[in-house]
């Protein structure tokens, strides 16, 4: 043979082998590289993380209800058989699940669930320290009202007649705050919320059983949703609130509450959560945990607080460790109508030297030093993080909502964070900076709720993440806030709502 064709022969024999290994590899597909469950009272979340896109099918069948998914181009693994060891009992929406090689290249994954969902299926992007992640969010088909949901859990709360609690009571071991102006009465128009709860009091009924608890979470897995009219009038679609009688009260911790309290409220913000565990200090402390435990705290001392014989009620945007979304937290605390918004986070820096706490109001002409610019592009991350599927209309309602701020909510921010700046600095903390600053964070954007940012400290700080673990500590950063939003009520009573929901 000539030496000509062995060449071409031994080159014909090596393209055959590398075109056999290329189509090897792509039969091969992605790895699964790890899975996580992060089950809430909003929706339960289930994330699959692998290095390569996954492309998947979904398929619900009903009675009883189910949720199959056959994810393409993997096989199974130890970390996908992991997924069933990681169903809680306490999951609201999940009873079980199953998973198996379902073809060649096929898994398939059926859910067997508690109740009817509305599941959103989709894929991210590697970001931060994710790879590639097919993301299944398991909505109830009828979505959890904040203000439905906020009504239940004071009903719930409230002490019987006759208990010698008194809801109204200023905090234990806070004294309030000397006013610096006289407090003026609210306008007589009602209270929404109030005339809502007076009316869900007055009917008979048995009491509402206690909702099971999720694993590790010290709160019902799902609130007792009340059959009720629409929160606040008008509601496309729902019968109007009708007007509660003058003569008529209801019981409220021992004594009687008319239908035109003013009930005031005050939405507390967790950053992050879920997917998004926010920074994380030296020796391993996550953001989201510590923000979370202050804000527990805080929601607290509100719960037993008043302004000017109100009684007060904190809304949490998230009450366990999952994933809120930056508009969805604007969004709540406007649905329920809050009246002050305090986000809470503990802050990072590359080097471990920064120290001090901070408190941040909206901007709307750029950031007031460069350290807070990057702050909140940092924050304003958290969605990609995080994870949001945001299809066409969903961005354009996300970019009406977070443009919309006003001159008069941004001066009113920085009363509330200079109060709160005032009490952190009083319990000896160290203040990174002396006055409120202000930046473009997308949280703060509510156009008719006060709202801050609040950095408890530089959890990257040896020394100050040791101190955001300390249950001591924590009790007096809620201290503090409490009385800088007693502070500011002082100067800033509240009038009666006018707006709608």
């Amino acid at each position: 043979m000539k030496a000509g064709g062995l060449k071409r022969r031994v080159l014909l024999q090596g393209g055959s082998i590398a075109l056999m290994l290329g189509v090897h590899q792509i039969a091969r597909g992605a790895t699964i590289l790890a899975v996580r469950v992060w089950p809430a009272a909003d929706y339960t979340r289930v994330t699959i993380e692998s290095d390569a896109r996954l492309t998947s099918q979904q398929l619900v069948v009903g009675s009883p209800p189910r949720l199959a998914v056959d994810i393409e181009g993997i096989e199974l693994n130890s970390e996908l058989r992991e997924l069933v060891g990681k169903i809680k009992p306490g999951d609201p929406y999940i009873n079980g699940l199953r998973v198996g090689q379902n073809a060649p290249t096929v898994v398939r994954i059926v859910f067997d669930l508690k109740q009817t969902v509305r599941p959103q299926v989709f894929s991210l992007a590697p970001v931060a320290a994710y790879k590639h992640r097919l993301v299944l969010d398991l909505y109830p088909e009828q979505a959890i009202d904040p203000m439905e949901a906020l009504i239940a859990e004071r009903l719930r709360d409230a002490p019987k007649p006759g208990s010698g609690i008194n809801n109204g009571s200023s905090v234990a071991g806070i004294a309030p705050s000397a006013p610096a102006a006289p407090m003026r009465p609210a306008m007589p128009a009602g209270d929404p919320l109030g005339d809502l709860m007076a009316q869900q009091s007055m009917r008979p009924g048995p009491a509402a059983p206690a909702p099971p608890v999720v694993a590790g979470v010290d709160r019902p897995s799902a609130p007792p949703v009340l059959v009720a009219p629409a929160p606040l009038p008008p509601v496309v679609g729902t019968a109007p609130v009708k007007p509660v009688p003058p003569p008529a009260a209801v019981a409220r911790g021992g004594a009687t509450a008319s239908r035109t309290d003013r009930i005031i409220i005050v939405a507390l913000d967790p950053g992050h959560g879920g997917e998004d565990p926010g920074a994380t200090g030296p020796s391993g402390t996550r953001e989201k945990d510590i923000v979370l435990q202050v804000a527990f705290r805080l929601r607290d001392r509100i719960n037993a607080g008043s302004v000017n014989g109100n009684p007060m009620r904190a809304f949490l945007t998230r009450d366990a460790d999952f994933f809120v979304p930056l508009g969805v937290r604007v969004q709540k605390a406007r649905r329920v109508q809050a009246d002050l918004f305090v986000s809470i986070h503990a802050d990072a820096f590359t080097t471990p030297a920064a120290r001090g706490a901070s408190v941040f109001a909206l901007s709307q002409s750029g950031a007031s030093s460069s350290a807070a610019r990057w702050l909140a592009n940092k924050e304003n991350d958290a969605d990609k993080v995080g994870g949001v599927n945001v299809g066409n209309h969903e961005a354009q309602v996300q970019r009406a909502l977070l443009d919309m701020s006003t001159t008069a909510q941004i001066n009113d921010s920085l009363k509330l964070g200079g109060a709160m700046l005032g009490e952190i600095k009083g319990i000896g903390a160290r203040l990174h900076k002396g006055q409120v600053e202000q930046a473009g964070f997308a949280v703060l954007k509510a156009p008719d709720i006060p709202s801050v940012l609040v950095e408890t400290a530089f959890i990257s700080n040896p020394e100050e993440e040791a101190n955001l673990r300390r249950v001591d500590y924590q009790e007096s950063l809620a201290d503090a806030l409490m009385r800088g939003i007693q502070r500011y009520f002082a100067q800033n009573p509240p009038l009666a709502r006018s707006r709608q929901l």
